[in-house]
């Protein structure tokens, strides 16, 4: 392995993120709330930084390898949001240490929607704007964006496409060119984000709030320009805008491609295109039992006594949650206690590969599903061969082994965060709760952390800072790292 190459792309990609402080200038100037000058020193040092992981290595041109491909995945996450969290280090108007200003960088980037920050409202509007941002450019996936926008990377960029992509199956292409697939993923992201806001606008969102959760909405991340988050707004048009584009979103951005290509403007196509692919039937199926669960539950306990809320506030937050989105209509935390646990528990599922969700994917839930009842008919077959299938096609046993492979790091990974969280002092509903909700990049958690992250010890929050990073890179691609054989060679 060689780091030149690694660090060379790492320095374009910082270049390029670097451009992304300026749009924050903008806003500032915009809006005059006389925090430019944060973002124009963000700019610099990260400009400055990209220079020098770049210029030693500017001339190195070889293929990237696969090994390389997954340690640049995990150093520009880390690396990226360790600069992110400049603007919220020097801003005036915070008042947070540099874990604080990780924490909620990462948080950002990798959408998880967890934060330490109190009084959004009186925050610049700036400050706001780049918060949401990052949570949008963090959506996708950075490096497919590089790889769909930087030809000039002089990389196969397959590789790390498979290494970023979520989900269990990576090789499936939209298109034949790598660099077109990532482009068209870009497209429909940017074309749902448009739709969003403008439906924002209309259901009674100011232009700012309607972009700033556009951005958060399709990027499932749940940061708000408010405290209250959607509950703000009291409107059912937005929470029912909102539910939309959740559940669009949480969908595998390779369908909406099929559905588009399909059919321009066919709904009947498109519809066809959803409900013939097994993991998108089960994804919302699980949203619309959940959703029930959840209404009769809040019903049965007379929760609120107009029958309609406990409806629409039962059914949005369950999309929140299930999409690992992590808005909130009305604190949850305090329903009826089943539903809470019910709630985090349903953000393990997450949504389906190939979108911007968090969890395990709905994908990884029906292969374990399907291998737990093969497993229970060779109870009574014990000689029978009962291939584990999606839809019409076998899934193979490397993908079967790679799955429990999967379960098996998270169930470890999540006991060891958990343990260390106890470690720090933090009460066990508390601890639990934000170990799934950053793990699952999630957001919201229950107890202290309910409604934000501020009276975690900066341990902590660093603990819960690996857990974001470590469940948007799916385990696998972080923990790599750690293998001695990784290395080797």
């Amino acid at each position: 392995m060689t780091l030149r190459g690694v660090f060379r792309i790492l320095g374009i990609l910082l270049a390029y993120f670097a451009l992304s402080f300026l749009i924050p200038v903008a806003v500032s100037l915009l809006y005059q709330d006389h925090h430019h000058k944060v973002f124009i020193t963000a700019f610099v040092i990260t400009a400055f930084s990209a220079l020098l992981f770049w210029w030693p290595c500017r001339h190195y041109q070889q293929e990237l390898r696969f090994r390389e491909g997954f340690l640049i995945a995990v150093l520009v996450w880390v690396v990226l949001s360790i600069f992110a969290a400049i603007p919220f280090l020097i801003s005036p108007a915070l008042n947070i240490n540099w874990v604080g200003a990780l924490f909620e960088a990462t948080s950002g980037l990798t959408t998880t929607g967890s934060t330490i920050l109190i009084g959004l409202e009186e925050l610049p509007n700036s400050i706001l704007f780049y918060r949401q941002q990052l949570q949008w450019l963090g959506g996708m996936g950075l490096i497919v964006l590089a790889v769909a926008i930087l030809p000039a990377l002089g990389v196969g960029g397959l590789q790390l496409y498979r290494v970023e992509t979520p989900g269990p199956i990576k090789d499936r292409k939209l298109t034949p060119r790598i660099r077109e697939t990532a482009k068209a993923m870009w497209y429909i992201y940017v074309s749902l984000t448009l739709i969003c806001a403008i439906a924002y606008l209309i259901a009674g969102m100011s232009l700012f709030d309607a972009i700033c959760h556009a951005f958060s909405t399709i990027a499932i991340g749940g940061f708000s320009t408010y405290d209250n988050s959607l509950s703000h707004f009291d409107s059912r048009a937005i929470y029912v805008v909102a539910s939309i584009f959740m559940i669009l979103a949480g969908l595998n951005f390779a369908l909406h491609f099929t559905a588009i290509r399909s059919g321009r403007l066919s709904i009947g196509k498109w519809i066809r295109v959803y409900l013939q692919d097994q993991e998108a039937r089960t994804y919302l199926s699980i949203i619309g039992v959940a959703g029930l669960v959840t209404i009769l539950t809040l019903l049965s306990n007379q929760t609120y006594s107009n029958i309609l809320d406990n409806f629409i506030y039962g059914f949005v937050q369950t999309v929140s949650i299930a999409t690992t989105t992590g808005f909130t209509t009305q604190d949850f935390s305090v329903w009826p206690t089943f539903i809470p646990i019910f709630l985090i528990l349903l953000s393990t599922c997450g949504g389906c590969a190939g979108s911007t969700g968090g969890g395990m994917k709905i994908i990884r839930i029906i292969l374990l599903f399907k291998q737990g009842m093969r497993e229970l008919s060779k109870l009574v077959h014990p000689h029978a061969i009962i291939p584990t299938k999606i839809g019409d096609k076998p899934v193979s046993e490397d993908i079967n082994n790679a799955v429990w492979g999967f379960l098996s790091l998270y169930i470890f990974s999540f006991t060891v965060l958990l343990l260390a969280m106890l470690a720090t002092g933090l009460d066990m509903v508390s601890a639990f709760s934000s170990v799934i909700a950053c793990l699952n990049n999630l957001g919201p958690g229950l107890g202290s952390v309910s409604e934000n992250y501020a009276s975690v010890s900066n341990i902590g929050k660093f603990i819960l800072t690996l857990a974001m990073i470590l469940g948007r890179l799916e385990l696998y691609t972080l923990l790599v790292l750690f293998a001695p054989v990784f290395w080797r060679g």
